[in-house]
């Protein structure tokens, strides 16, 4: 049974003040939302954070930031030690993107992270979510941030439904709807309500009895509604091409110099795919290939 909630009224910036107070205590003690972290150290996280959960990522973070605590010296940095530096977090592009965006930072910025949305979109590898989320969270700007979790938070809060439709240019004046008039509250909204989708209002399993603005929840309602379409299905990691990849790379990441083809032959007994993983790399400039047929990473 459902505790005791408030009832709000019916002006739709009161739920963006309630999930303020809500997160005021509930929001988890993450190191890149700190008061002394600047918006270098934010968007190395948003990046690092993309389909890849807090654990594995704040301690790359924290090492991340304690070597290249600057664009310029992310910047300075080879191709290989950033792939190195990046380990196991996955989609390893991310990390080439990060120093082609430290040299873009550099090279334009004269190494300070702008605050205007428009200059951020036009870094290497910054799209919409990154670029608000960074202007928001980094530079203390009242602004939309839209992902995955506050999609369905909106799904379910406003809409009554069990899940996200496909992104669209509304989901943004959806979620500004929501956020409080003071503009400081207002970023605190943006990430509280991330919060609320990633802790409580979960894809499977939502744990509504806990959701501070249940009372208001559409889906809650109308009785929670199942979803219209099928189930979806999450694709497993064992025997992906991601999962090559991976092996291909530390057999390089560990290497003292270029690696010769018999030796990433052991990664994988299906040949076909170990070559077509082999290729993509070297496509995404994560490989390189050297003028006697042996593998390195990119100097």
């Amino acid at each position: 049974m459902d505790s005791p909630a408030r009832t709000l009224p019916p002006s739709s910036s009161e739920v963006g003040e309630v999930l303020v107070d809500w997160f005021a205590t509930a929001a988890r003690d993450l190191p890149w939302r700190r008061a002394d972290v600047d918006p270098w150290a934010v968007l190395v996280s948003e990046v690092m954070l993309q389909q890849t959960p807090v654990a594995r990522v704040e301690p790359v973070w924290r090492d991340w930031m304690g070597r290249w605590p600057t664009p310029a010296a992310l910047a300075a940095t080879s191709p290989a030690e950033v792939i190195r530096a990046w380990g196991k977090l996955g989609y390893p592009r991310r990390a080439l993107r990060l120093r082609e965006t430290a040299v873009a930072l550099t090279e334009r910025h004269g190494g300070v992270v702008p605050a205007d949305v428009a200059a951020l979109e036009a870094l290497p590898g910054i799209g919409t979510y990154t670029a608000r989320a960074v202007a928001c969270f980094g530079h203390g700007q009242p602004q939309p941030v839209v992902d995955t979790n506050v999609r369905r938070v909106v799904a379910r809060l406003v809409h009554g439904r069990a899940e996200a439709a496909p992104a669209r240019a509304t989901d943004l004046t959806d979620v500004a709807a929501l956020a409080p008039a003071d503009p400081e509250r207002a970023v605190r909204f943006s990430v509280a309500v991330m919060e609320l989708g990633a802790l409580v209002c979960v894809a499977r399993t939502p744990r509504c009895a806990a959701c501070p603005v249940r009372q208001r929840c559409a889906w809650r309602l109308a009785g929670y509604p199942a979803s219209d379409g099928p189930p979806r299905r999450v694709q497993g990691f064992a025997g992906t091409d991601r999962q090559v990849r991976g092996r291909l790379l530390d057999v390089l990441r560990t290497a003292e110099g270029p690696v010769a083809a018999p030796l990433l032959d052991d990664v994988w007994d299906d040949a076909v795919q170990r070559d077509r993983c082999l290729d993509s790399l070297l496509t995404d400039g994560l490989v390189e290939q050297t003028d006697d047929g042996r593998f390195i990473l990119p100097v």
